[in-house]
């Protein structure tokens, strides 16, 4: 890195450095809150697919049943899935609030008295997967803004704080010696000046 050995650019890298330092602990912080909402986010996915997993195989008891009803298939389509959004460290977070199901449309006389039930058990078990794809999406949105923050807070960290620093030191050098020459550079053309009024002699 070239920088110049002035005192503009020492104020300007004074400047930098100042404003490197009190961003930092901002980027530290937002790292940290990311990190723990991965962690939060990761255990809340592990809880929500064991539920699920729990519930597939309570469903496996009467899967048999499902070619009595054909239709019922068609009925386990959401027509939407509705999120939220919770910003964490300035970063805004898909939350799964429900998964939206048309009315389920058919003959009460001809249709077995089971299928309410399992209507109900099967769509739960869509709205859980649905909620464990949105909770994987949370948490990929997070991971990769952590990643960002990660290589800005190691950017200043481990290369623009310790650069101004650097340059500043070695400017600070430069311009003690241009200052101690200057003044050497004085006393020389005093001593001159003065010798020649003492003598006579031209300086």
């Amino acid at each position: 890195m070239k920088i110049k050995l002035t005192q503009g650019e020492l104020k300007r890298q004074r400047d930098a450095l100042r404003q490197y330092e009190r961003y930092l602990p901002t980027l530290q912080l937002k790292k940290q809150l990311l990190q723990l909402e991965i962690v939060h986010q990761a255990a809340a996915l592990k809880v929500r697919k064991t539920s699920l997993s729990g519930m597939e195989d309570a469903a496996k008891e009467w899967a048999g049943l499902l070619s009595e009803a054909p239709g019922i298939r068609e009925w386990l389509i959401p027509e939407g899935i509705v999120t939220a959004r919770k910003n964490i460290a300035g970063v805004d977070v898909p939350v799964f609030v429900r998964a939206e199901f048309a009315p389920a449309e058919y003959d009460l006389f001809r249709t077995p008295l089971w299928v309410d039930a399992a209507l109900e058990a099967l769509r739960g078990m869509v709205s859980v997967r649905e909620e464990i794809r949105v909770m994987e999406q949370g948490i990929s949105v997070l991971t990769r803004e952590l990643r960002v923050t990660t290589q800005r807070v190691n950017l200043f960290e481990k290369v623009k704080i310790p650069e101004a620093r650097e340059a500043i030191r070695l400017i600070k050098i430069s311009l003690g010696d241009q200052m101690t020459n200057a003044v050497g550079r004085s006393k020389i053309a005093k001593a001159k000046i003065e010798a020649a009024n003492r003598g006579g002699v031209a300086v």
